[in-house]
């Protein structure tokens, strides 16, 4: 049977490119398929498959909470027009889908595409969310941020102006070989930090070091709870790490997978570990989302003293439960008895907080 995949983002794509490798016929379906992609997409190397597109990377990383970690991972910044990229054999039809079922999309105007439908049309609903603006920056103008051949994952220290008290991290990754992305991001809030804000702080973070405000901005916003979808492909399926926001690298792993399930014509659905480990990690946000903006630092610096192991498996798989217990274990555990309270009773702490502010 042919495949129809509604949305046309990295994760679609990606499926896209693993069915036509194994000769179904397929079609994505997007509403404005030519629309340029202003996203900055990255991932650890390590969880990247071989032929993920690469545009620059760097041989490790940087966080700094109370203190400073240094994390011997790589870390990549995909490239946008290879994971965009389609075969010739995969039809792209522009267009906006108003009804499906299983086996088929009726388009606005009446259109209809037949095949095994399978939505990747992004993460839906919820109301907690990341939340970042960016610019770019020439590298040497970045160094008072992030050194050569390292990408900056969160430093929270405070930026030098703020209207609130909401915690937020300076991000800073090579995009090009001179040039450094400066994102200040809002990683979970319940609604999502407004963009006012956020562009408030990077513009002092950069007026504390006499950068000029490049013109152009990047603007971030990825939904951390929306709701998960059987037979769904990508951040429809519920892949977007509550912790980190990150879906795309699990979406190229994961699509030669599906791809055979469509190929012997298996249904595609979330595994019990799968739905364990999402109700896991939706449960630590819920404790991020509760903490105190001053203990943010703190908890992070809890989780960068985990191994190596630990903070992979954390971060990594979306079944991988008995990985998730674990490092949701060995942090609890290493965490103080006041964060231990917070962590266990998260919507105590969140009522406790709003009323000491």
């Amino acid at each position: 049977m042919d495949v129809v995949v509604v949305g046309g983002g990295p994760a679609g794509r990606a499926l896209a490119r693993a069915c036509a490798a194994r000769g179904l016929g397929t079609t994505v379906v997007d509403p404005n398929p030519e629309r340029p992609w202003r996203a900055t997409y990255a991932a650890w190397v390590d969880e990247l498959p071989d032929d993920a597109p690469v545009a620059v990377s760097t041989t490790r990383a940087r966080a700094v909470t109370t203190a400073e970690h240094v994390i011997p991972r790589g870390y990549a910044v995909l490239d946008n027009e290879g994971l965009r990229r389609l075969p010739d054999e995969v039809r792209v039809v522009a267009g906006r889908v108003v009804d499906r079922t299983a086996t088929s999309v009726t388009l606005a105007g009446g259109r209809v595409v037949r095949g095994r439908v399978v939505d990747a049309t992004g993460a839906m609903g919820g109301r907690a969310a990341q939340t970042a603006v960016g610019v770019v920056v020439p590298a040497a103008e970045a160094t008072p941020f992030v050194g050569p051949d390292e990408a900056l994952i969160m430093d929270w220290r405070r930026p030098p102006a703020a209207t609130t008290s909401d915690p937020t991290f300076l991000y800073a990754i090579p995009v090009s070989a001179d040039e450094v992305l400066l994102e200040e991001t809002s990683l979970a809030r319940r609604p999502g930090l407004p963009l006012a804000e956020l562009r408030l702080r990077l513009h002092a973070r950069l007026a504390a070091w006499d950068i000029a405000v490049p013109v152009g901005e990047e603007r971030v916003r990825i939904p951390l709870d929306g709701r998960a979808r059987d037979g769904a492909f990508g951040a429809a399926a519920g892949w977007v790490h509550p912790a980190t926001g990150y879906s795309v690298a699990v979406a190229l792993r994961r699509a030669p997978v599906v791809a055979d399930a469509l190929a012997h014509g298996r249904e595609v659905k979330r595994s019990a570990a799968e739905r364990a480990v999402r109700v896991l990690r939706l449960r630590g946000l819920a404790a991020l989302l509760a903490l105190p903006p001053d203990e943010i630092p703190e908890f992070f610096n809890s989780f960068f003293e985990l191994s190596a192991t630990l903070q992979r498996a954390y971060l990594g798989e979306p079944d991988d439960l008995r990985g998730t217990v674990e490092a949701m274990l060995r942090l609890f555990g290493s965490a103080s008895w006041v964060m231990r309270g917070r962590l266990a009773f998260p919507v105590q702490s969140a009522k406790s907080a709003r009323t000491l502010g």
